[in-house]
């Protein structure tokens, strides 16, 4: 059945809308969510994860909303930076991530840092743990009560894959439990437009990845210490379609490192 938002810009807040890559996996939920951010009468757009290569479709959808005076990444997963290089060949478009390898006509972001294009503001903010080089982007405009854009490091339904040993766990709860600036920071993430101005993500995100840091340790209290992540995944995750094992084991090894550590 398809998705009734594919194709379809579908506005969220006065300076968000959204456009649902036609990409749905049991690891990318209902498809790549690509963020076009502008001010109220300005021509001009900036795009957040433009979503897969080889989707011309959805990339050329993407820069139909343009004019689009930049692009930005959240992480280097192919699902949300793969059509990146595209969309800046039909666009004109620089790209900037925190990774340098992903950068296309200017300079890699860092932590802290403000970016302002067509009439809106975001400031970055490192949120390692998904990916090392995940960024949330604090979104501010005129006469528009803050947002953020979060990537994975929070999804919609369920807690976000830590994709060991990319990711890690240690920086994840630090960084989302920690930051003062993400404390007070308003919930936008990929399957809840609505929650934008209404949810903080720090208390919600951190205990439910953290409940499953303690599910691990309760499982190796079963298994042994030495256990292997497959072992505890096949303990943990007898409920869950195997498909998803794959994930799970990666985010068990993340959590087998802290809890070892």
């Amino acid at each position: 059945m398809t998705h009734p938002a594919y194709g379809v810009l579908r506005p969220v807040t006065p300076l968000a809308s959204v456009l649902l890559a036609r990409n749905p996996s049991p690891m990318t939920l209902d498809g790549t969510n690509t963020w076009v951010l502008r001010a109220p009468g300005e021509a001009g757009c900036v795009v957040v994860d433009p979503g897969e290569a080889g989707d011309e479709e959805h990339l050329r959808r993407v820069a139909d909303h343009g004019p689009v005076a930049l692009v930005l990444l959240t992480h280097r997963h192919h699902d949300h930076a793969g059509g990146a290089r595209r969309l800046a060949e039909l666009t004109g478009a620089p790209v900037r991530a925190l990774d340098p390898s992903l950068v296309l006509g200017s300079e890699a972001l860092g932590d802290g840092d403000t970016v302002a294009a067509a009439g809106v503001e975001l400031r970055v903010v490192g949120t390692p743990g998904h990916t090392s080089d995940s960024l949330s982007f604090l979104l501010s405009g005129p006469d528009a009560d803050p947002a953020v854009l979060t990537g994975d490091t929070i999804l919609g339904r369920g807690t976000t894959v830590i994709a060991h040993p990319d990711g890690a766990l240690g920086p994840y709860l630090a960084r989302c439990g920690g930051s003062p600036r993400w404390r007070r920071a308003p919930r936008c993430s990929r399957g809840t437009a609505r929650s934008w101005r209404t949810r903080r993500p720090s208390r919600r995100t951190t205990s439910r990845t953290a409940s499953s840091a303690s599910t691990v340790r309760a499982a190796l209290a079963t298994l042994g210490p030495d256990a292997s992540a497959r072992a505890v995944v096949e303990l943990v995750y007898a409920d869950v379609d195997p498909v998803l094992w794959p994930a799970a084991e990666l985010s068990v090894l993340a959590q087998l490192e802290y809890l070892r550590g």
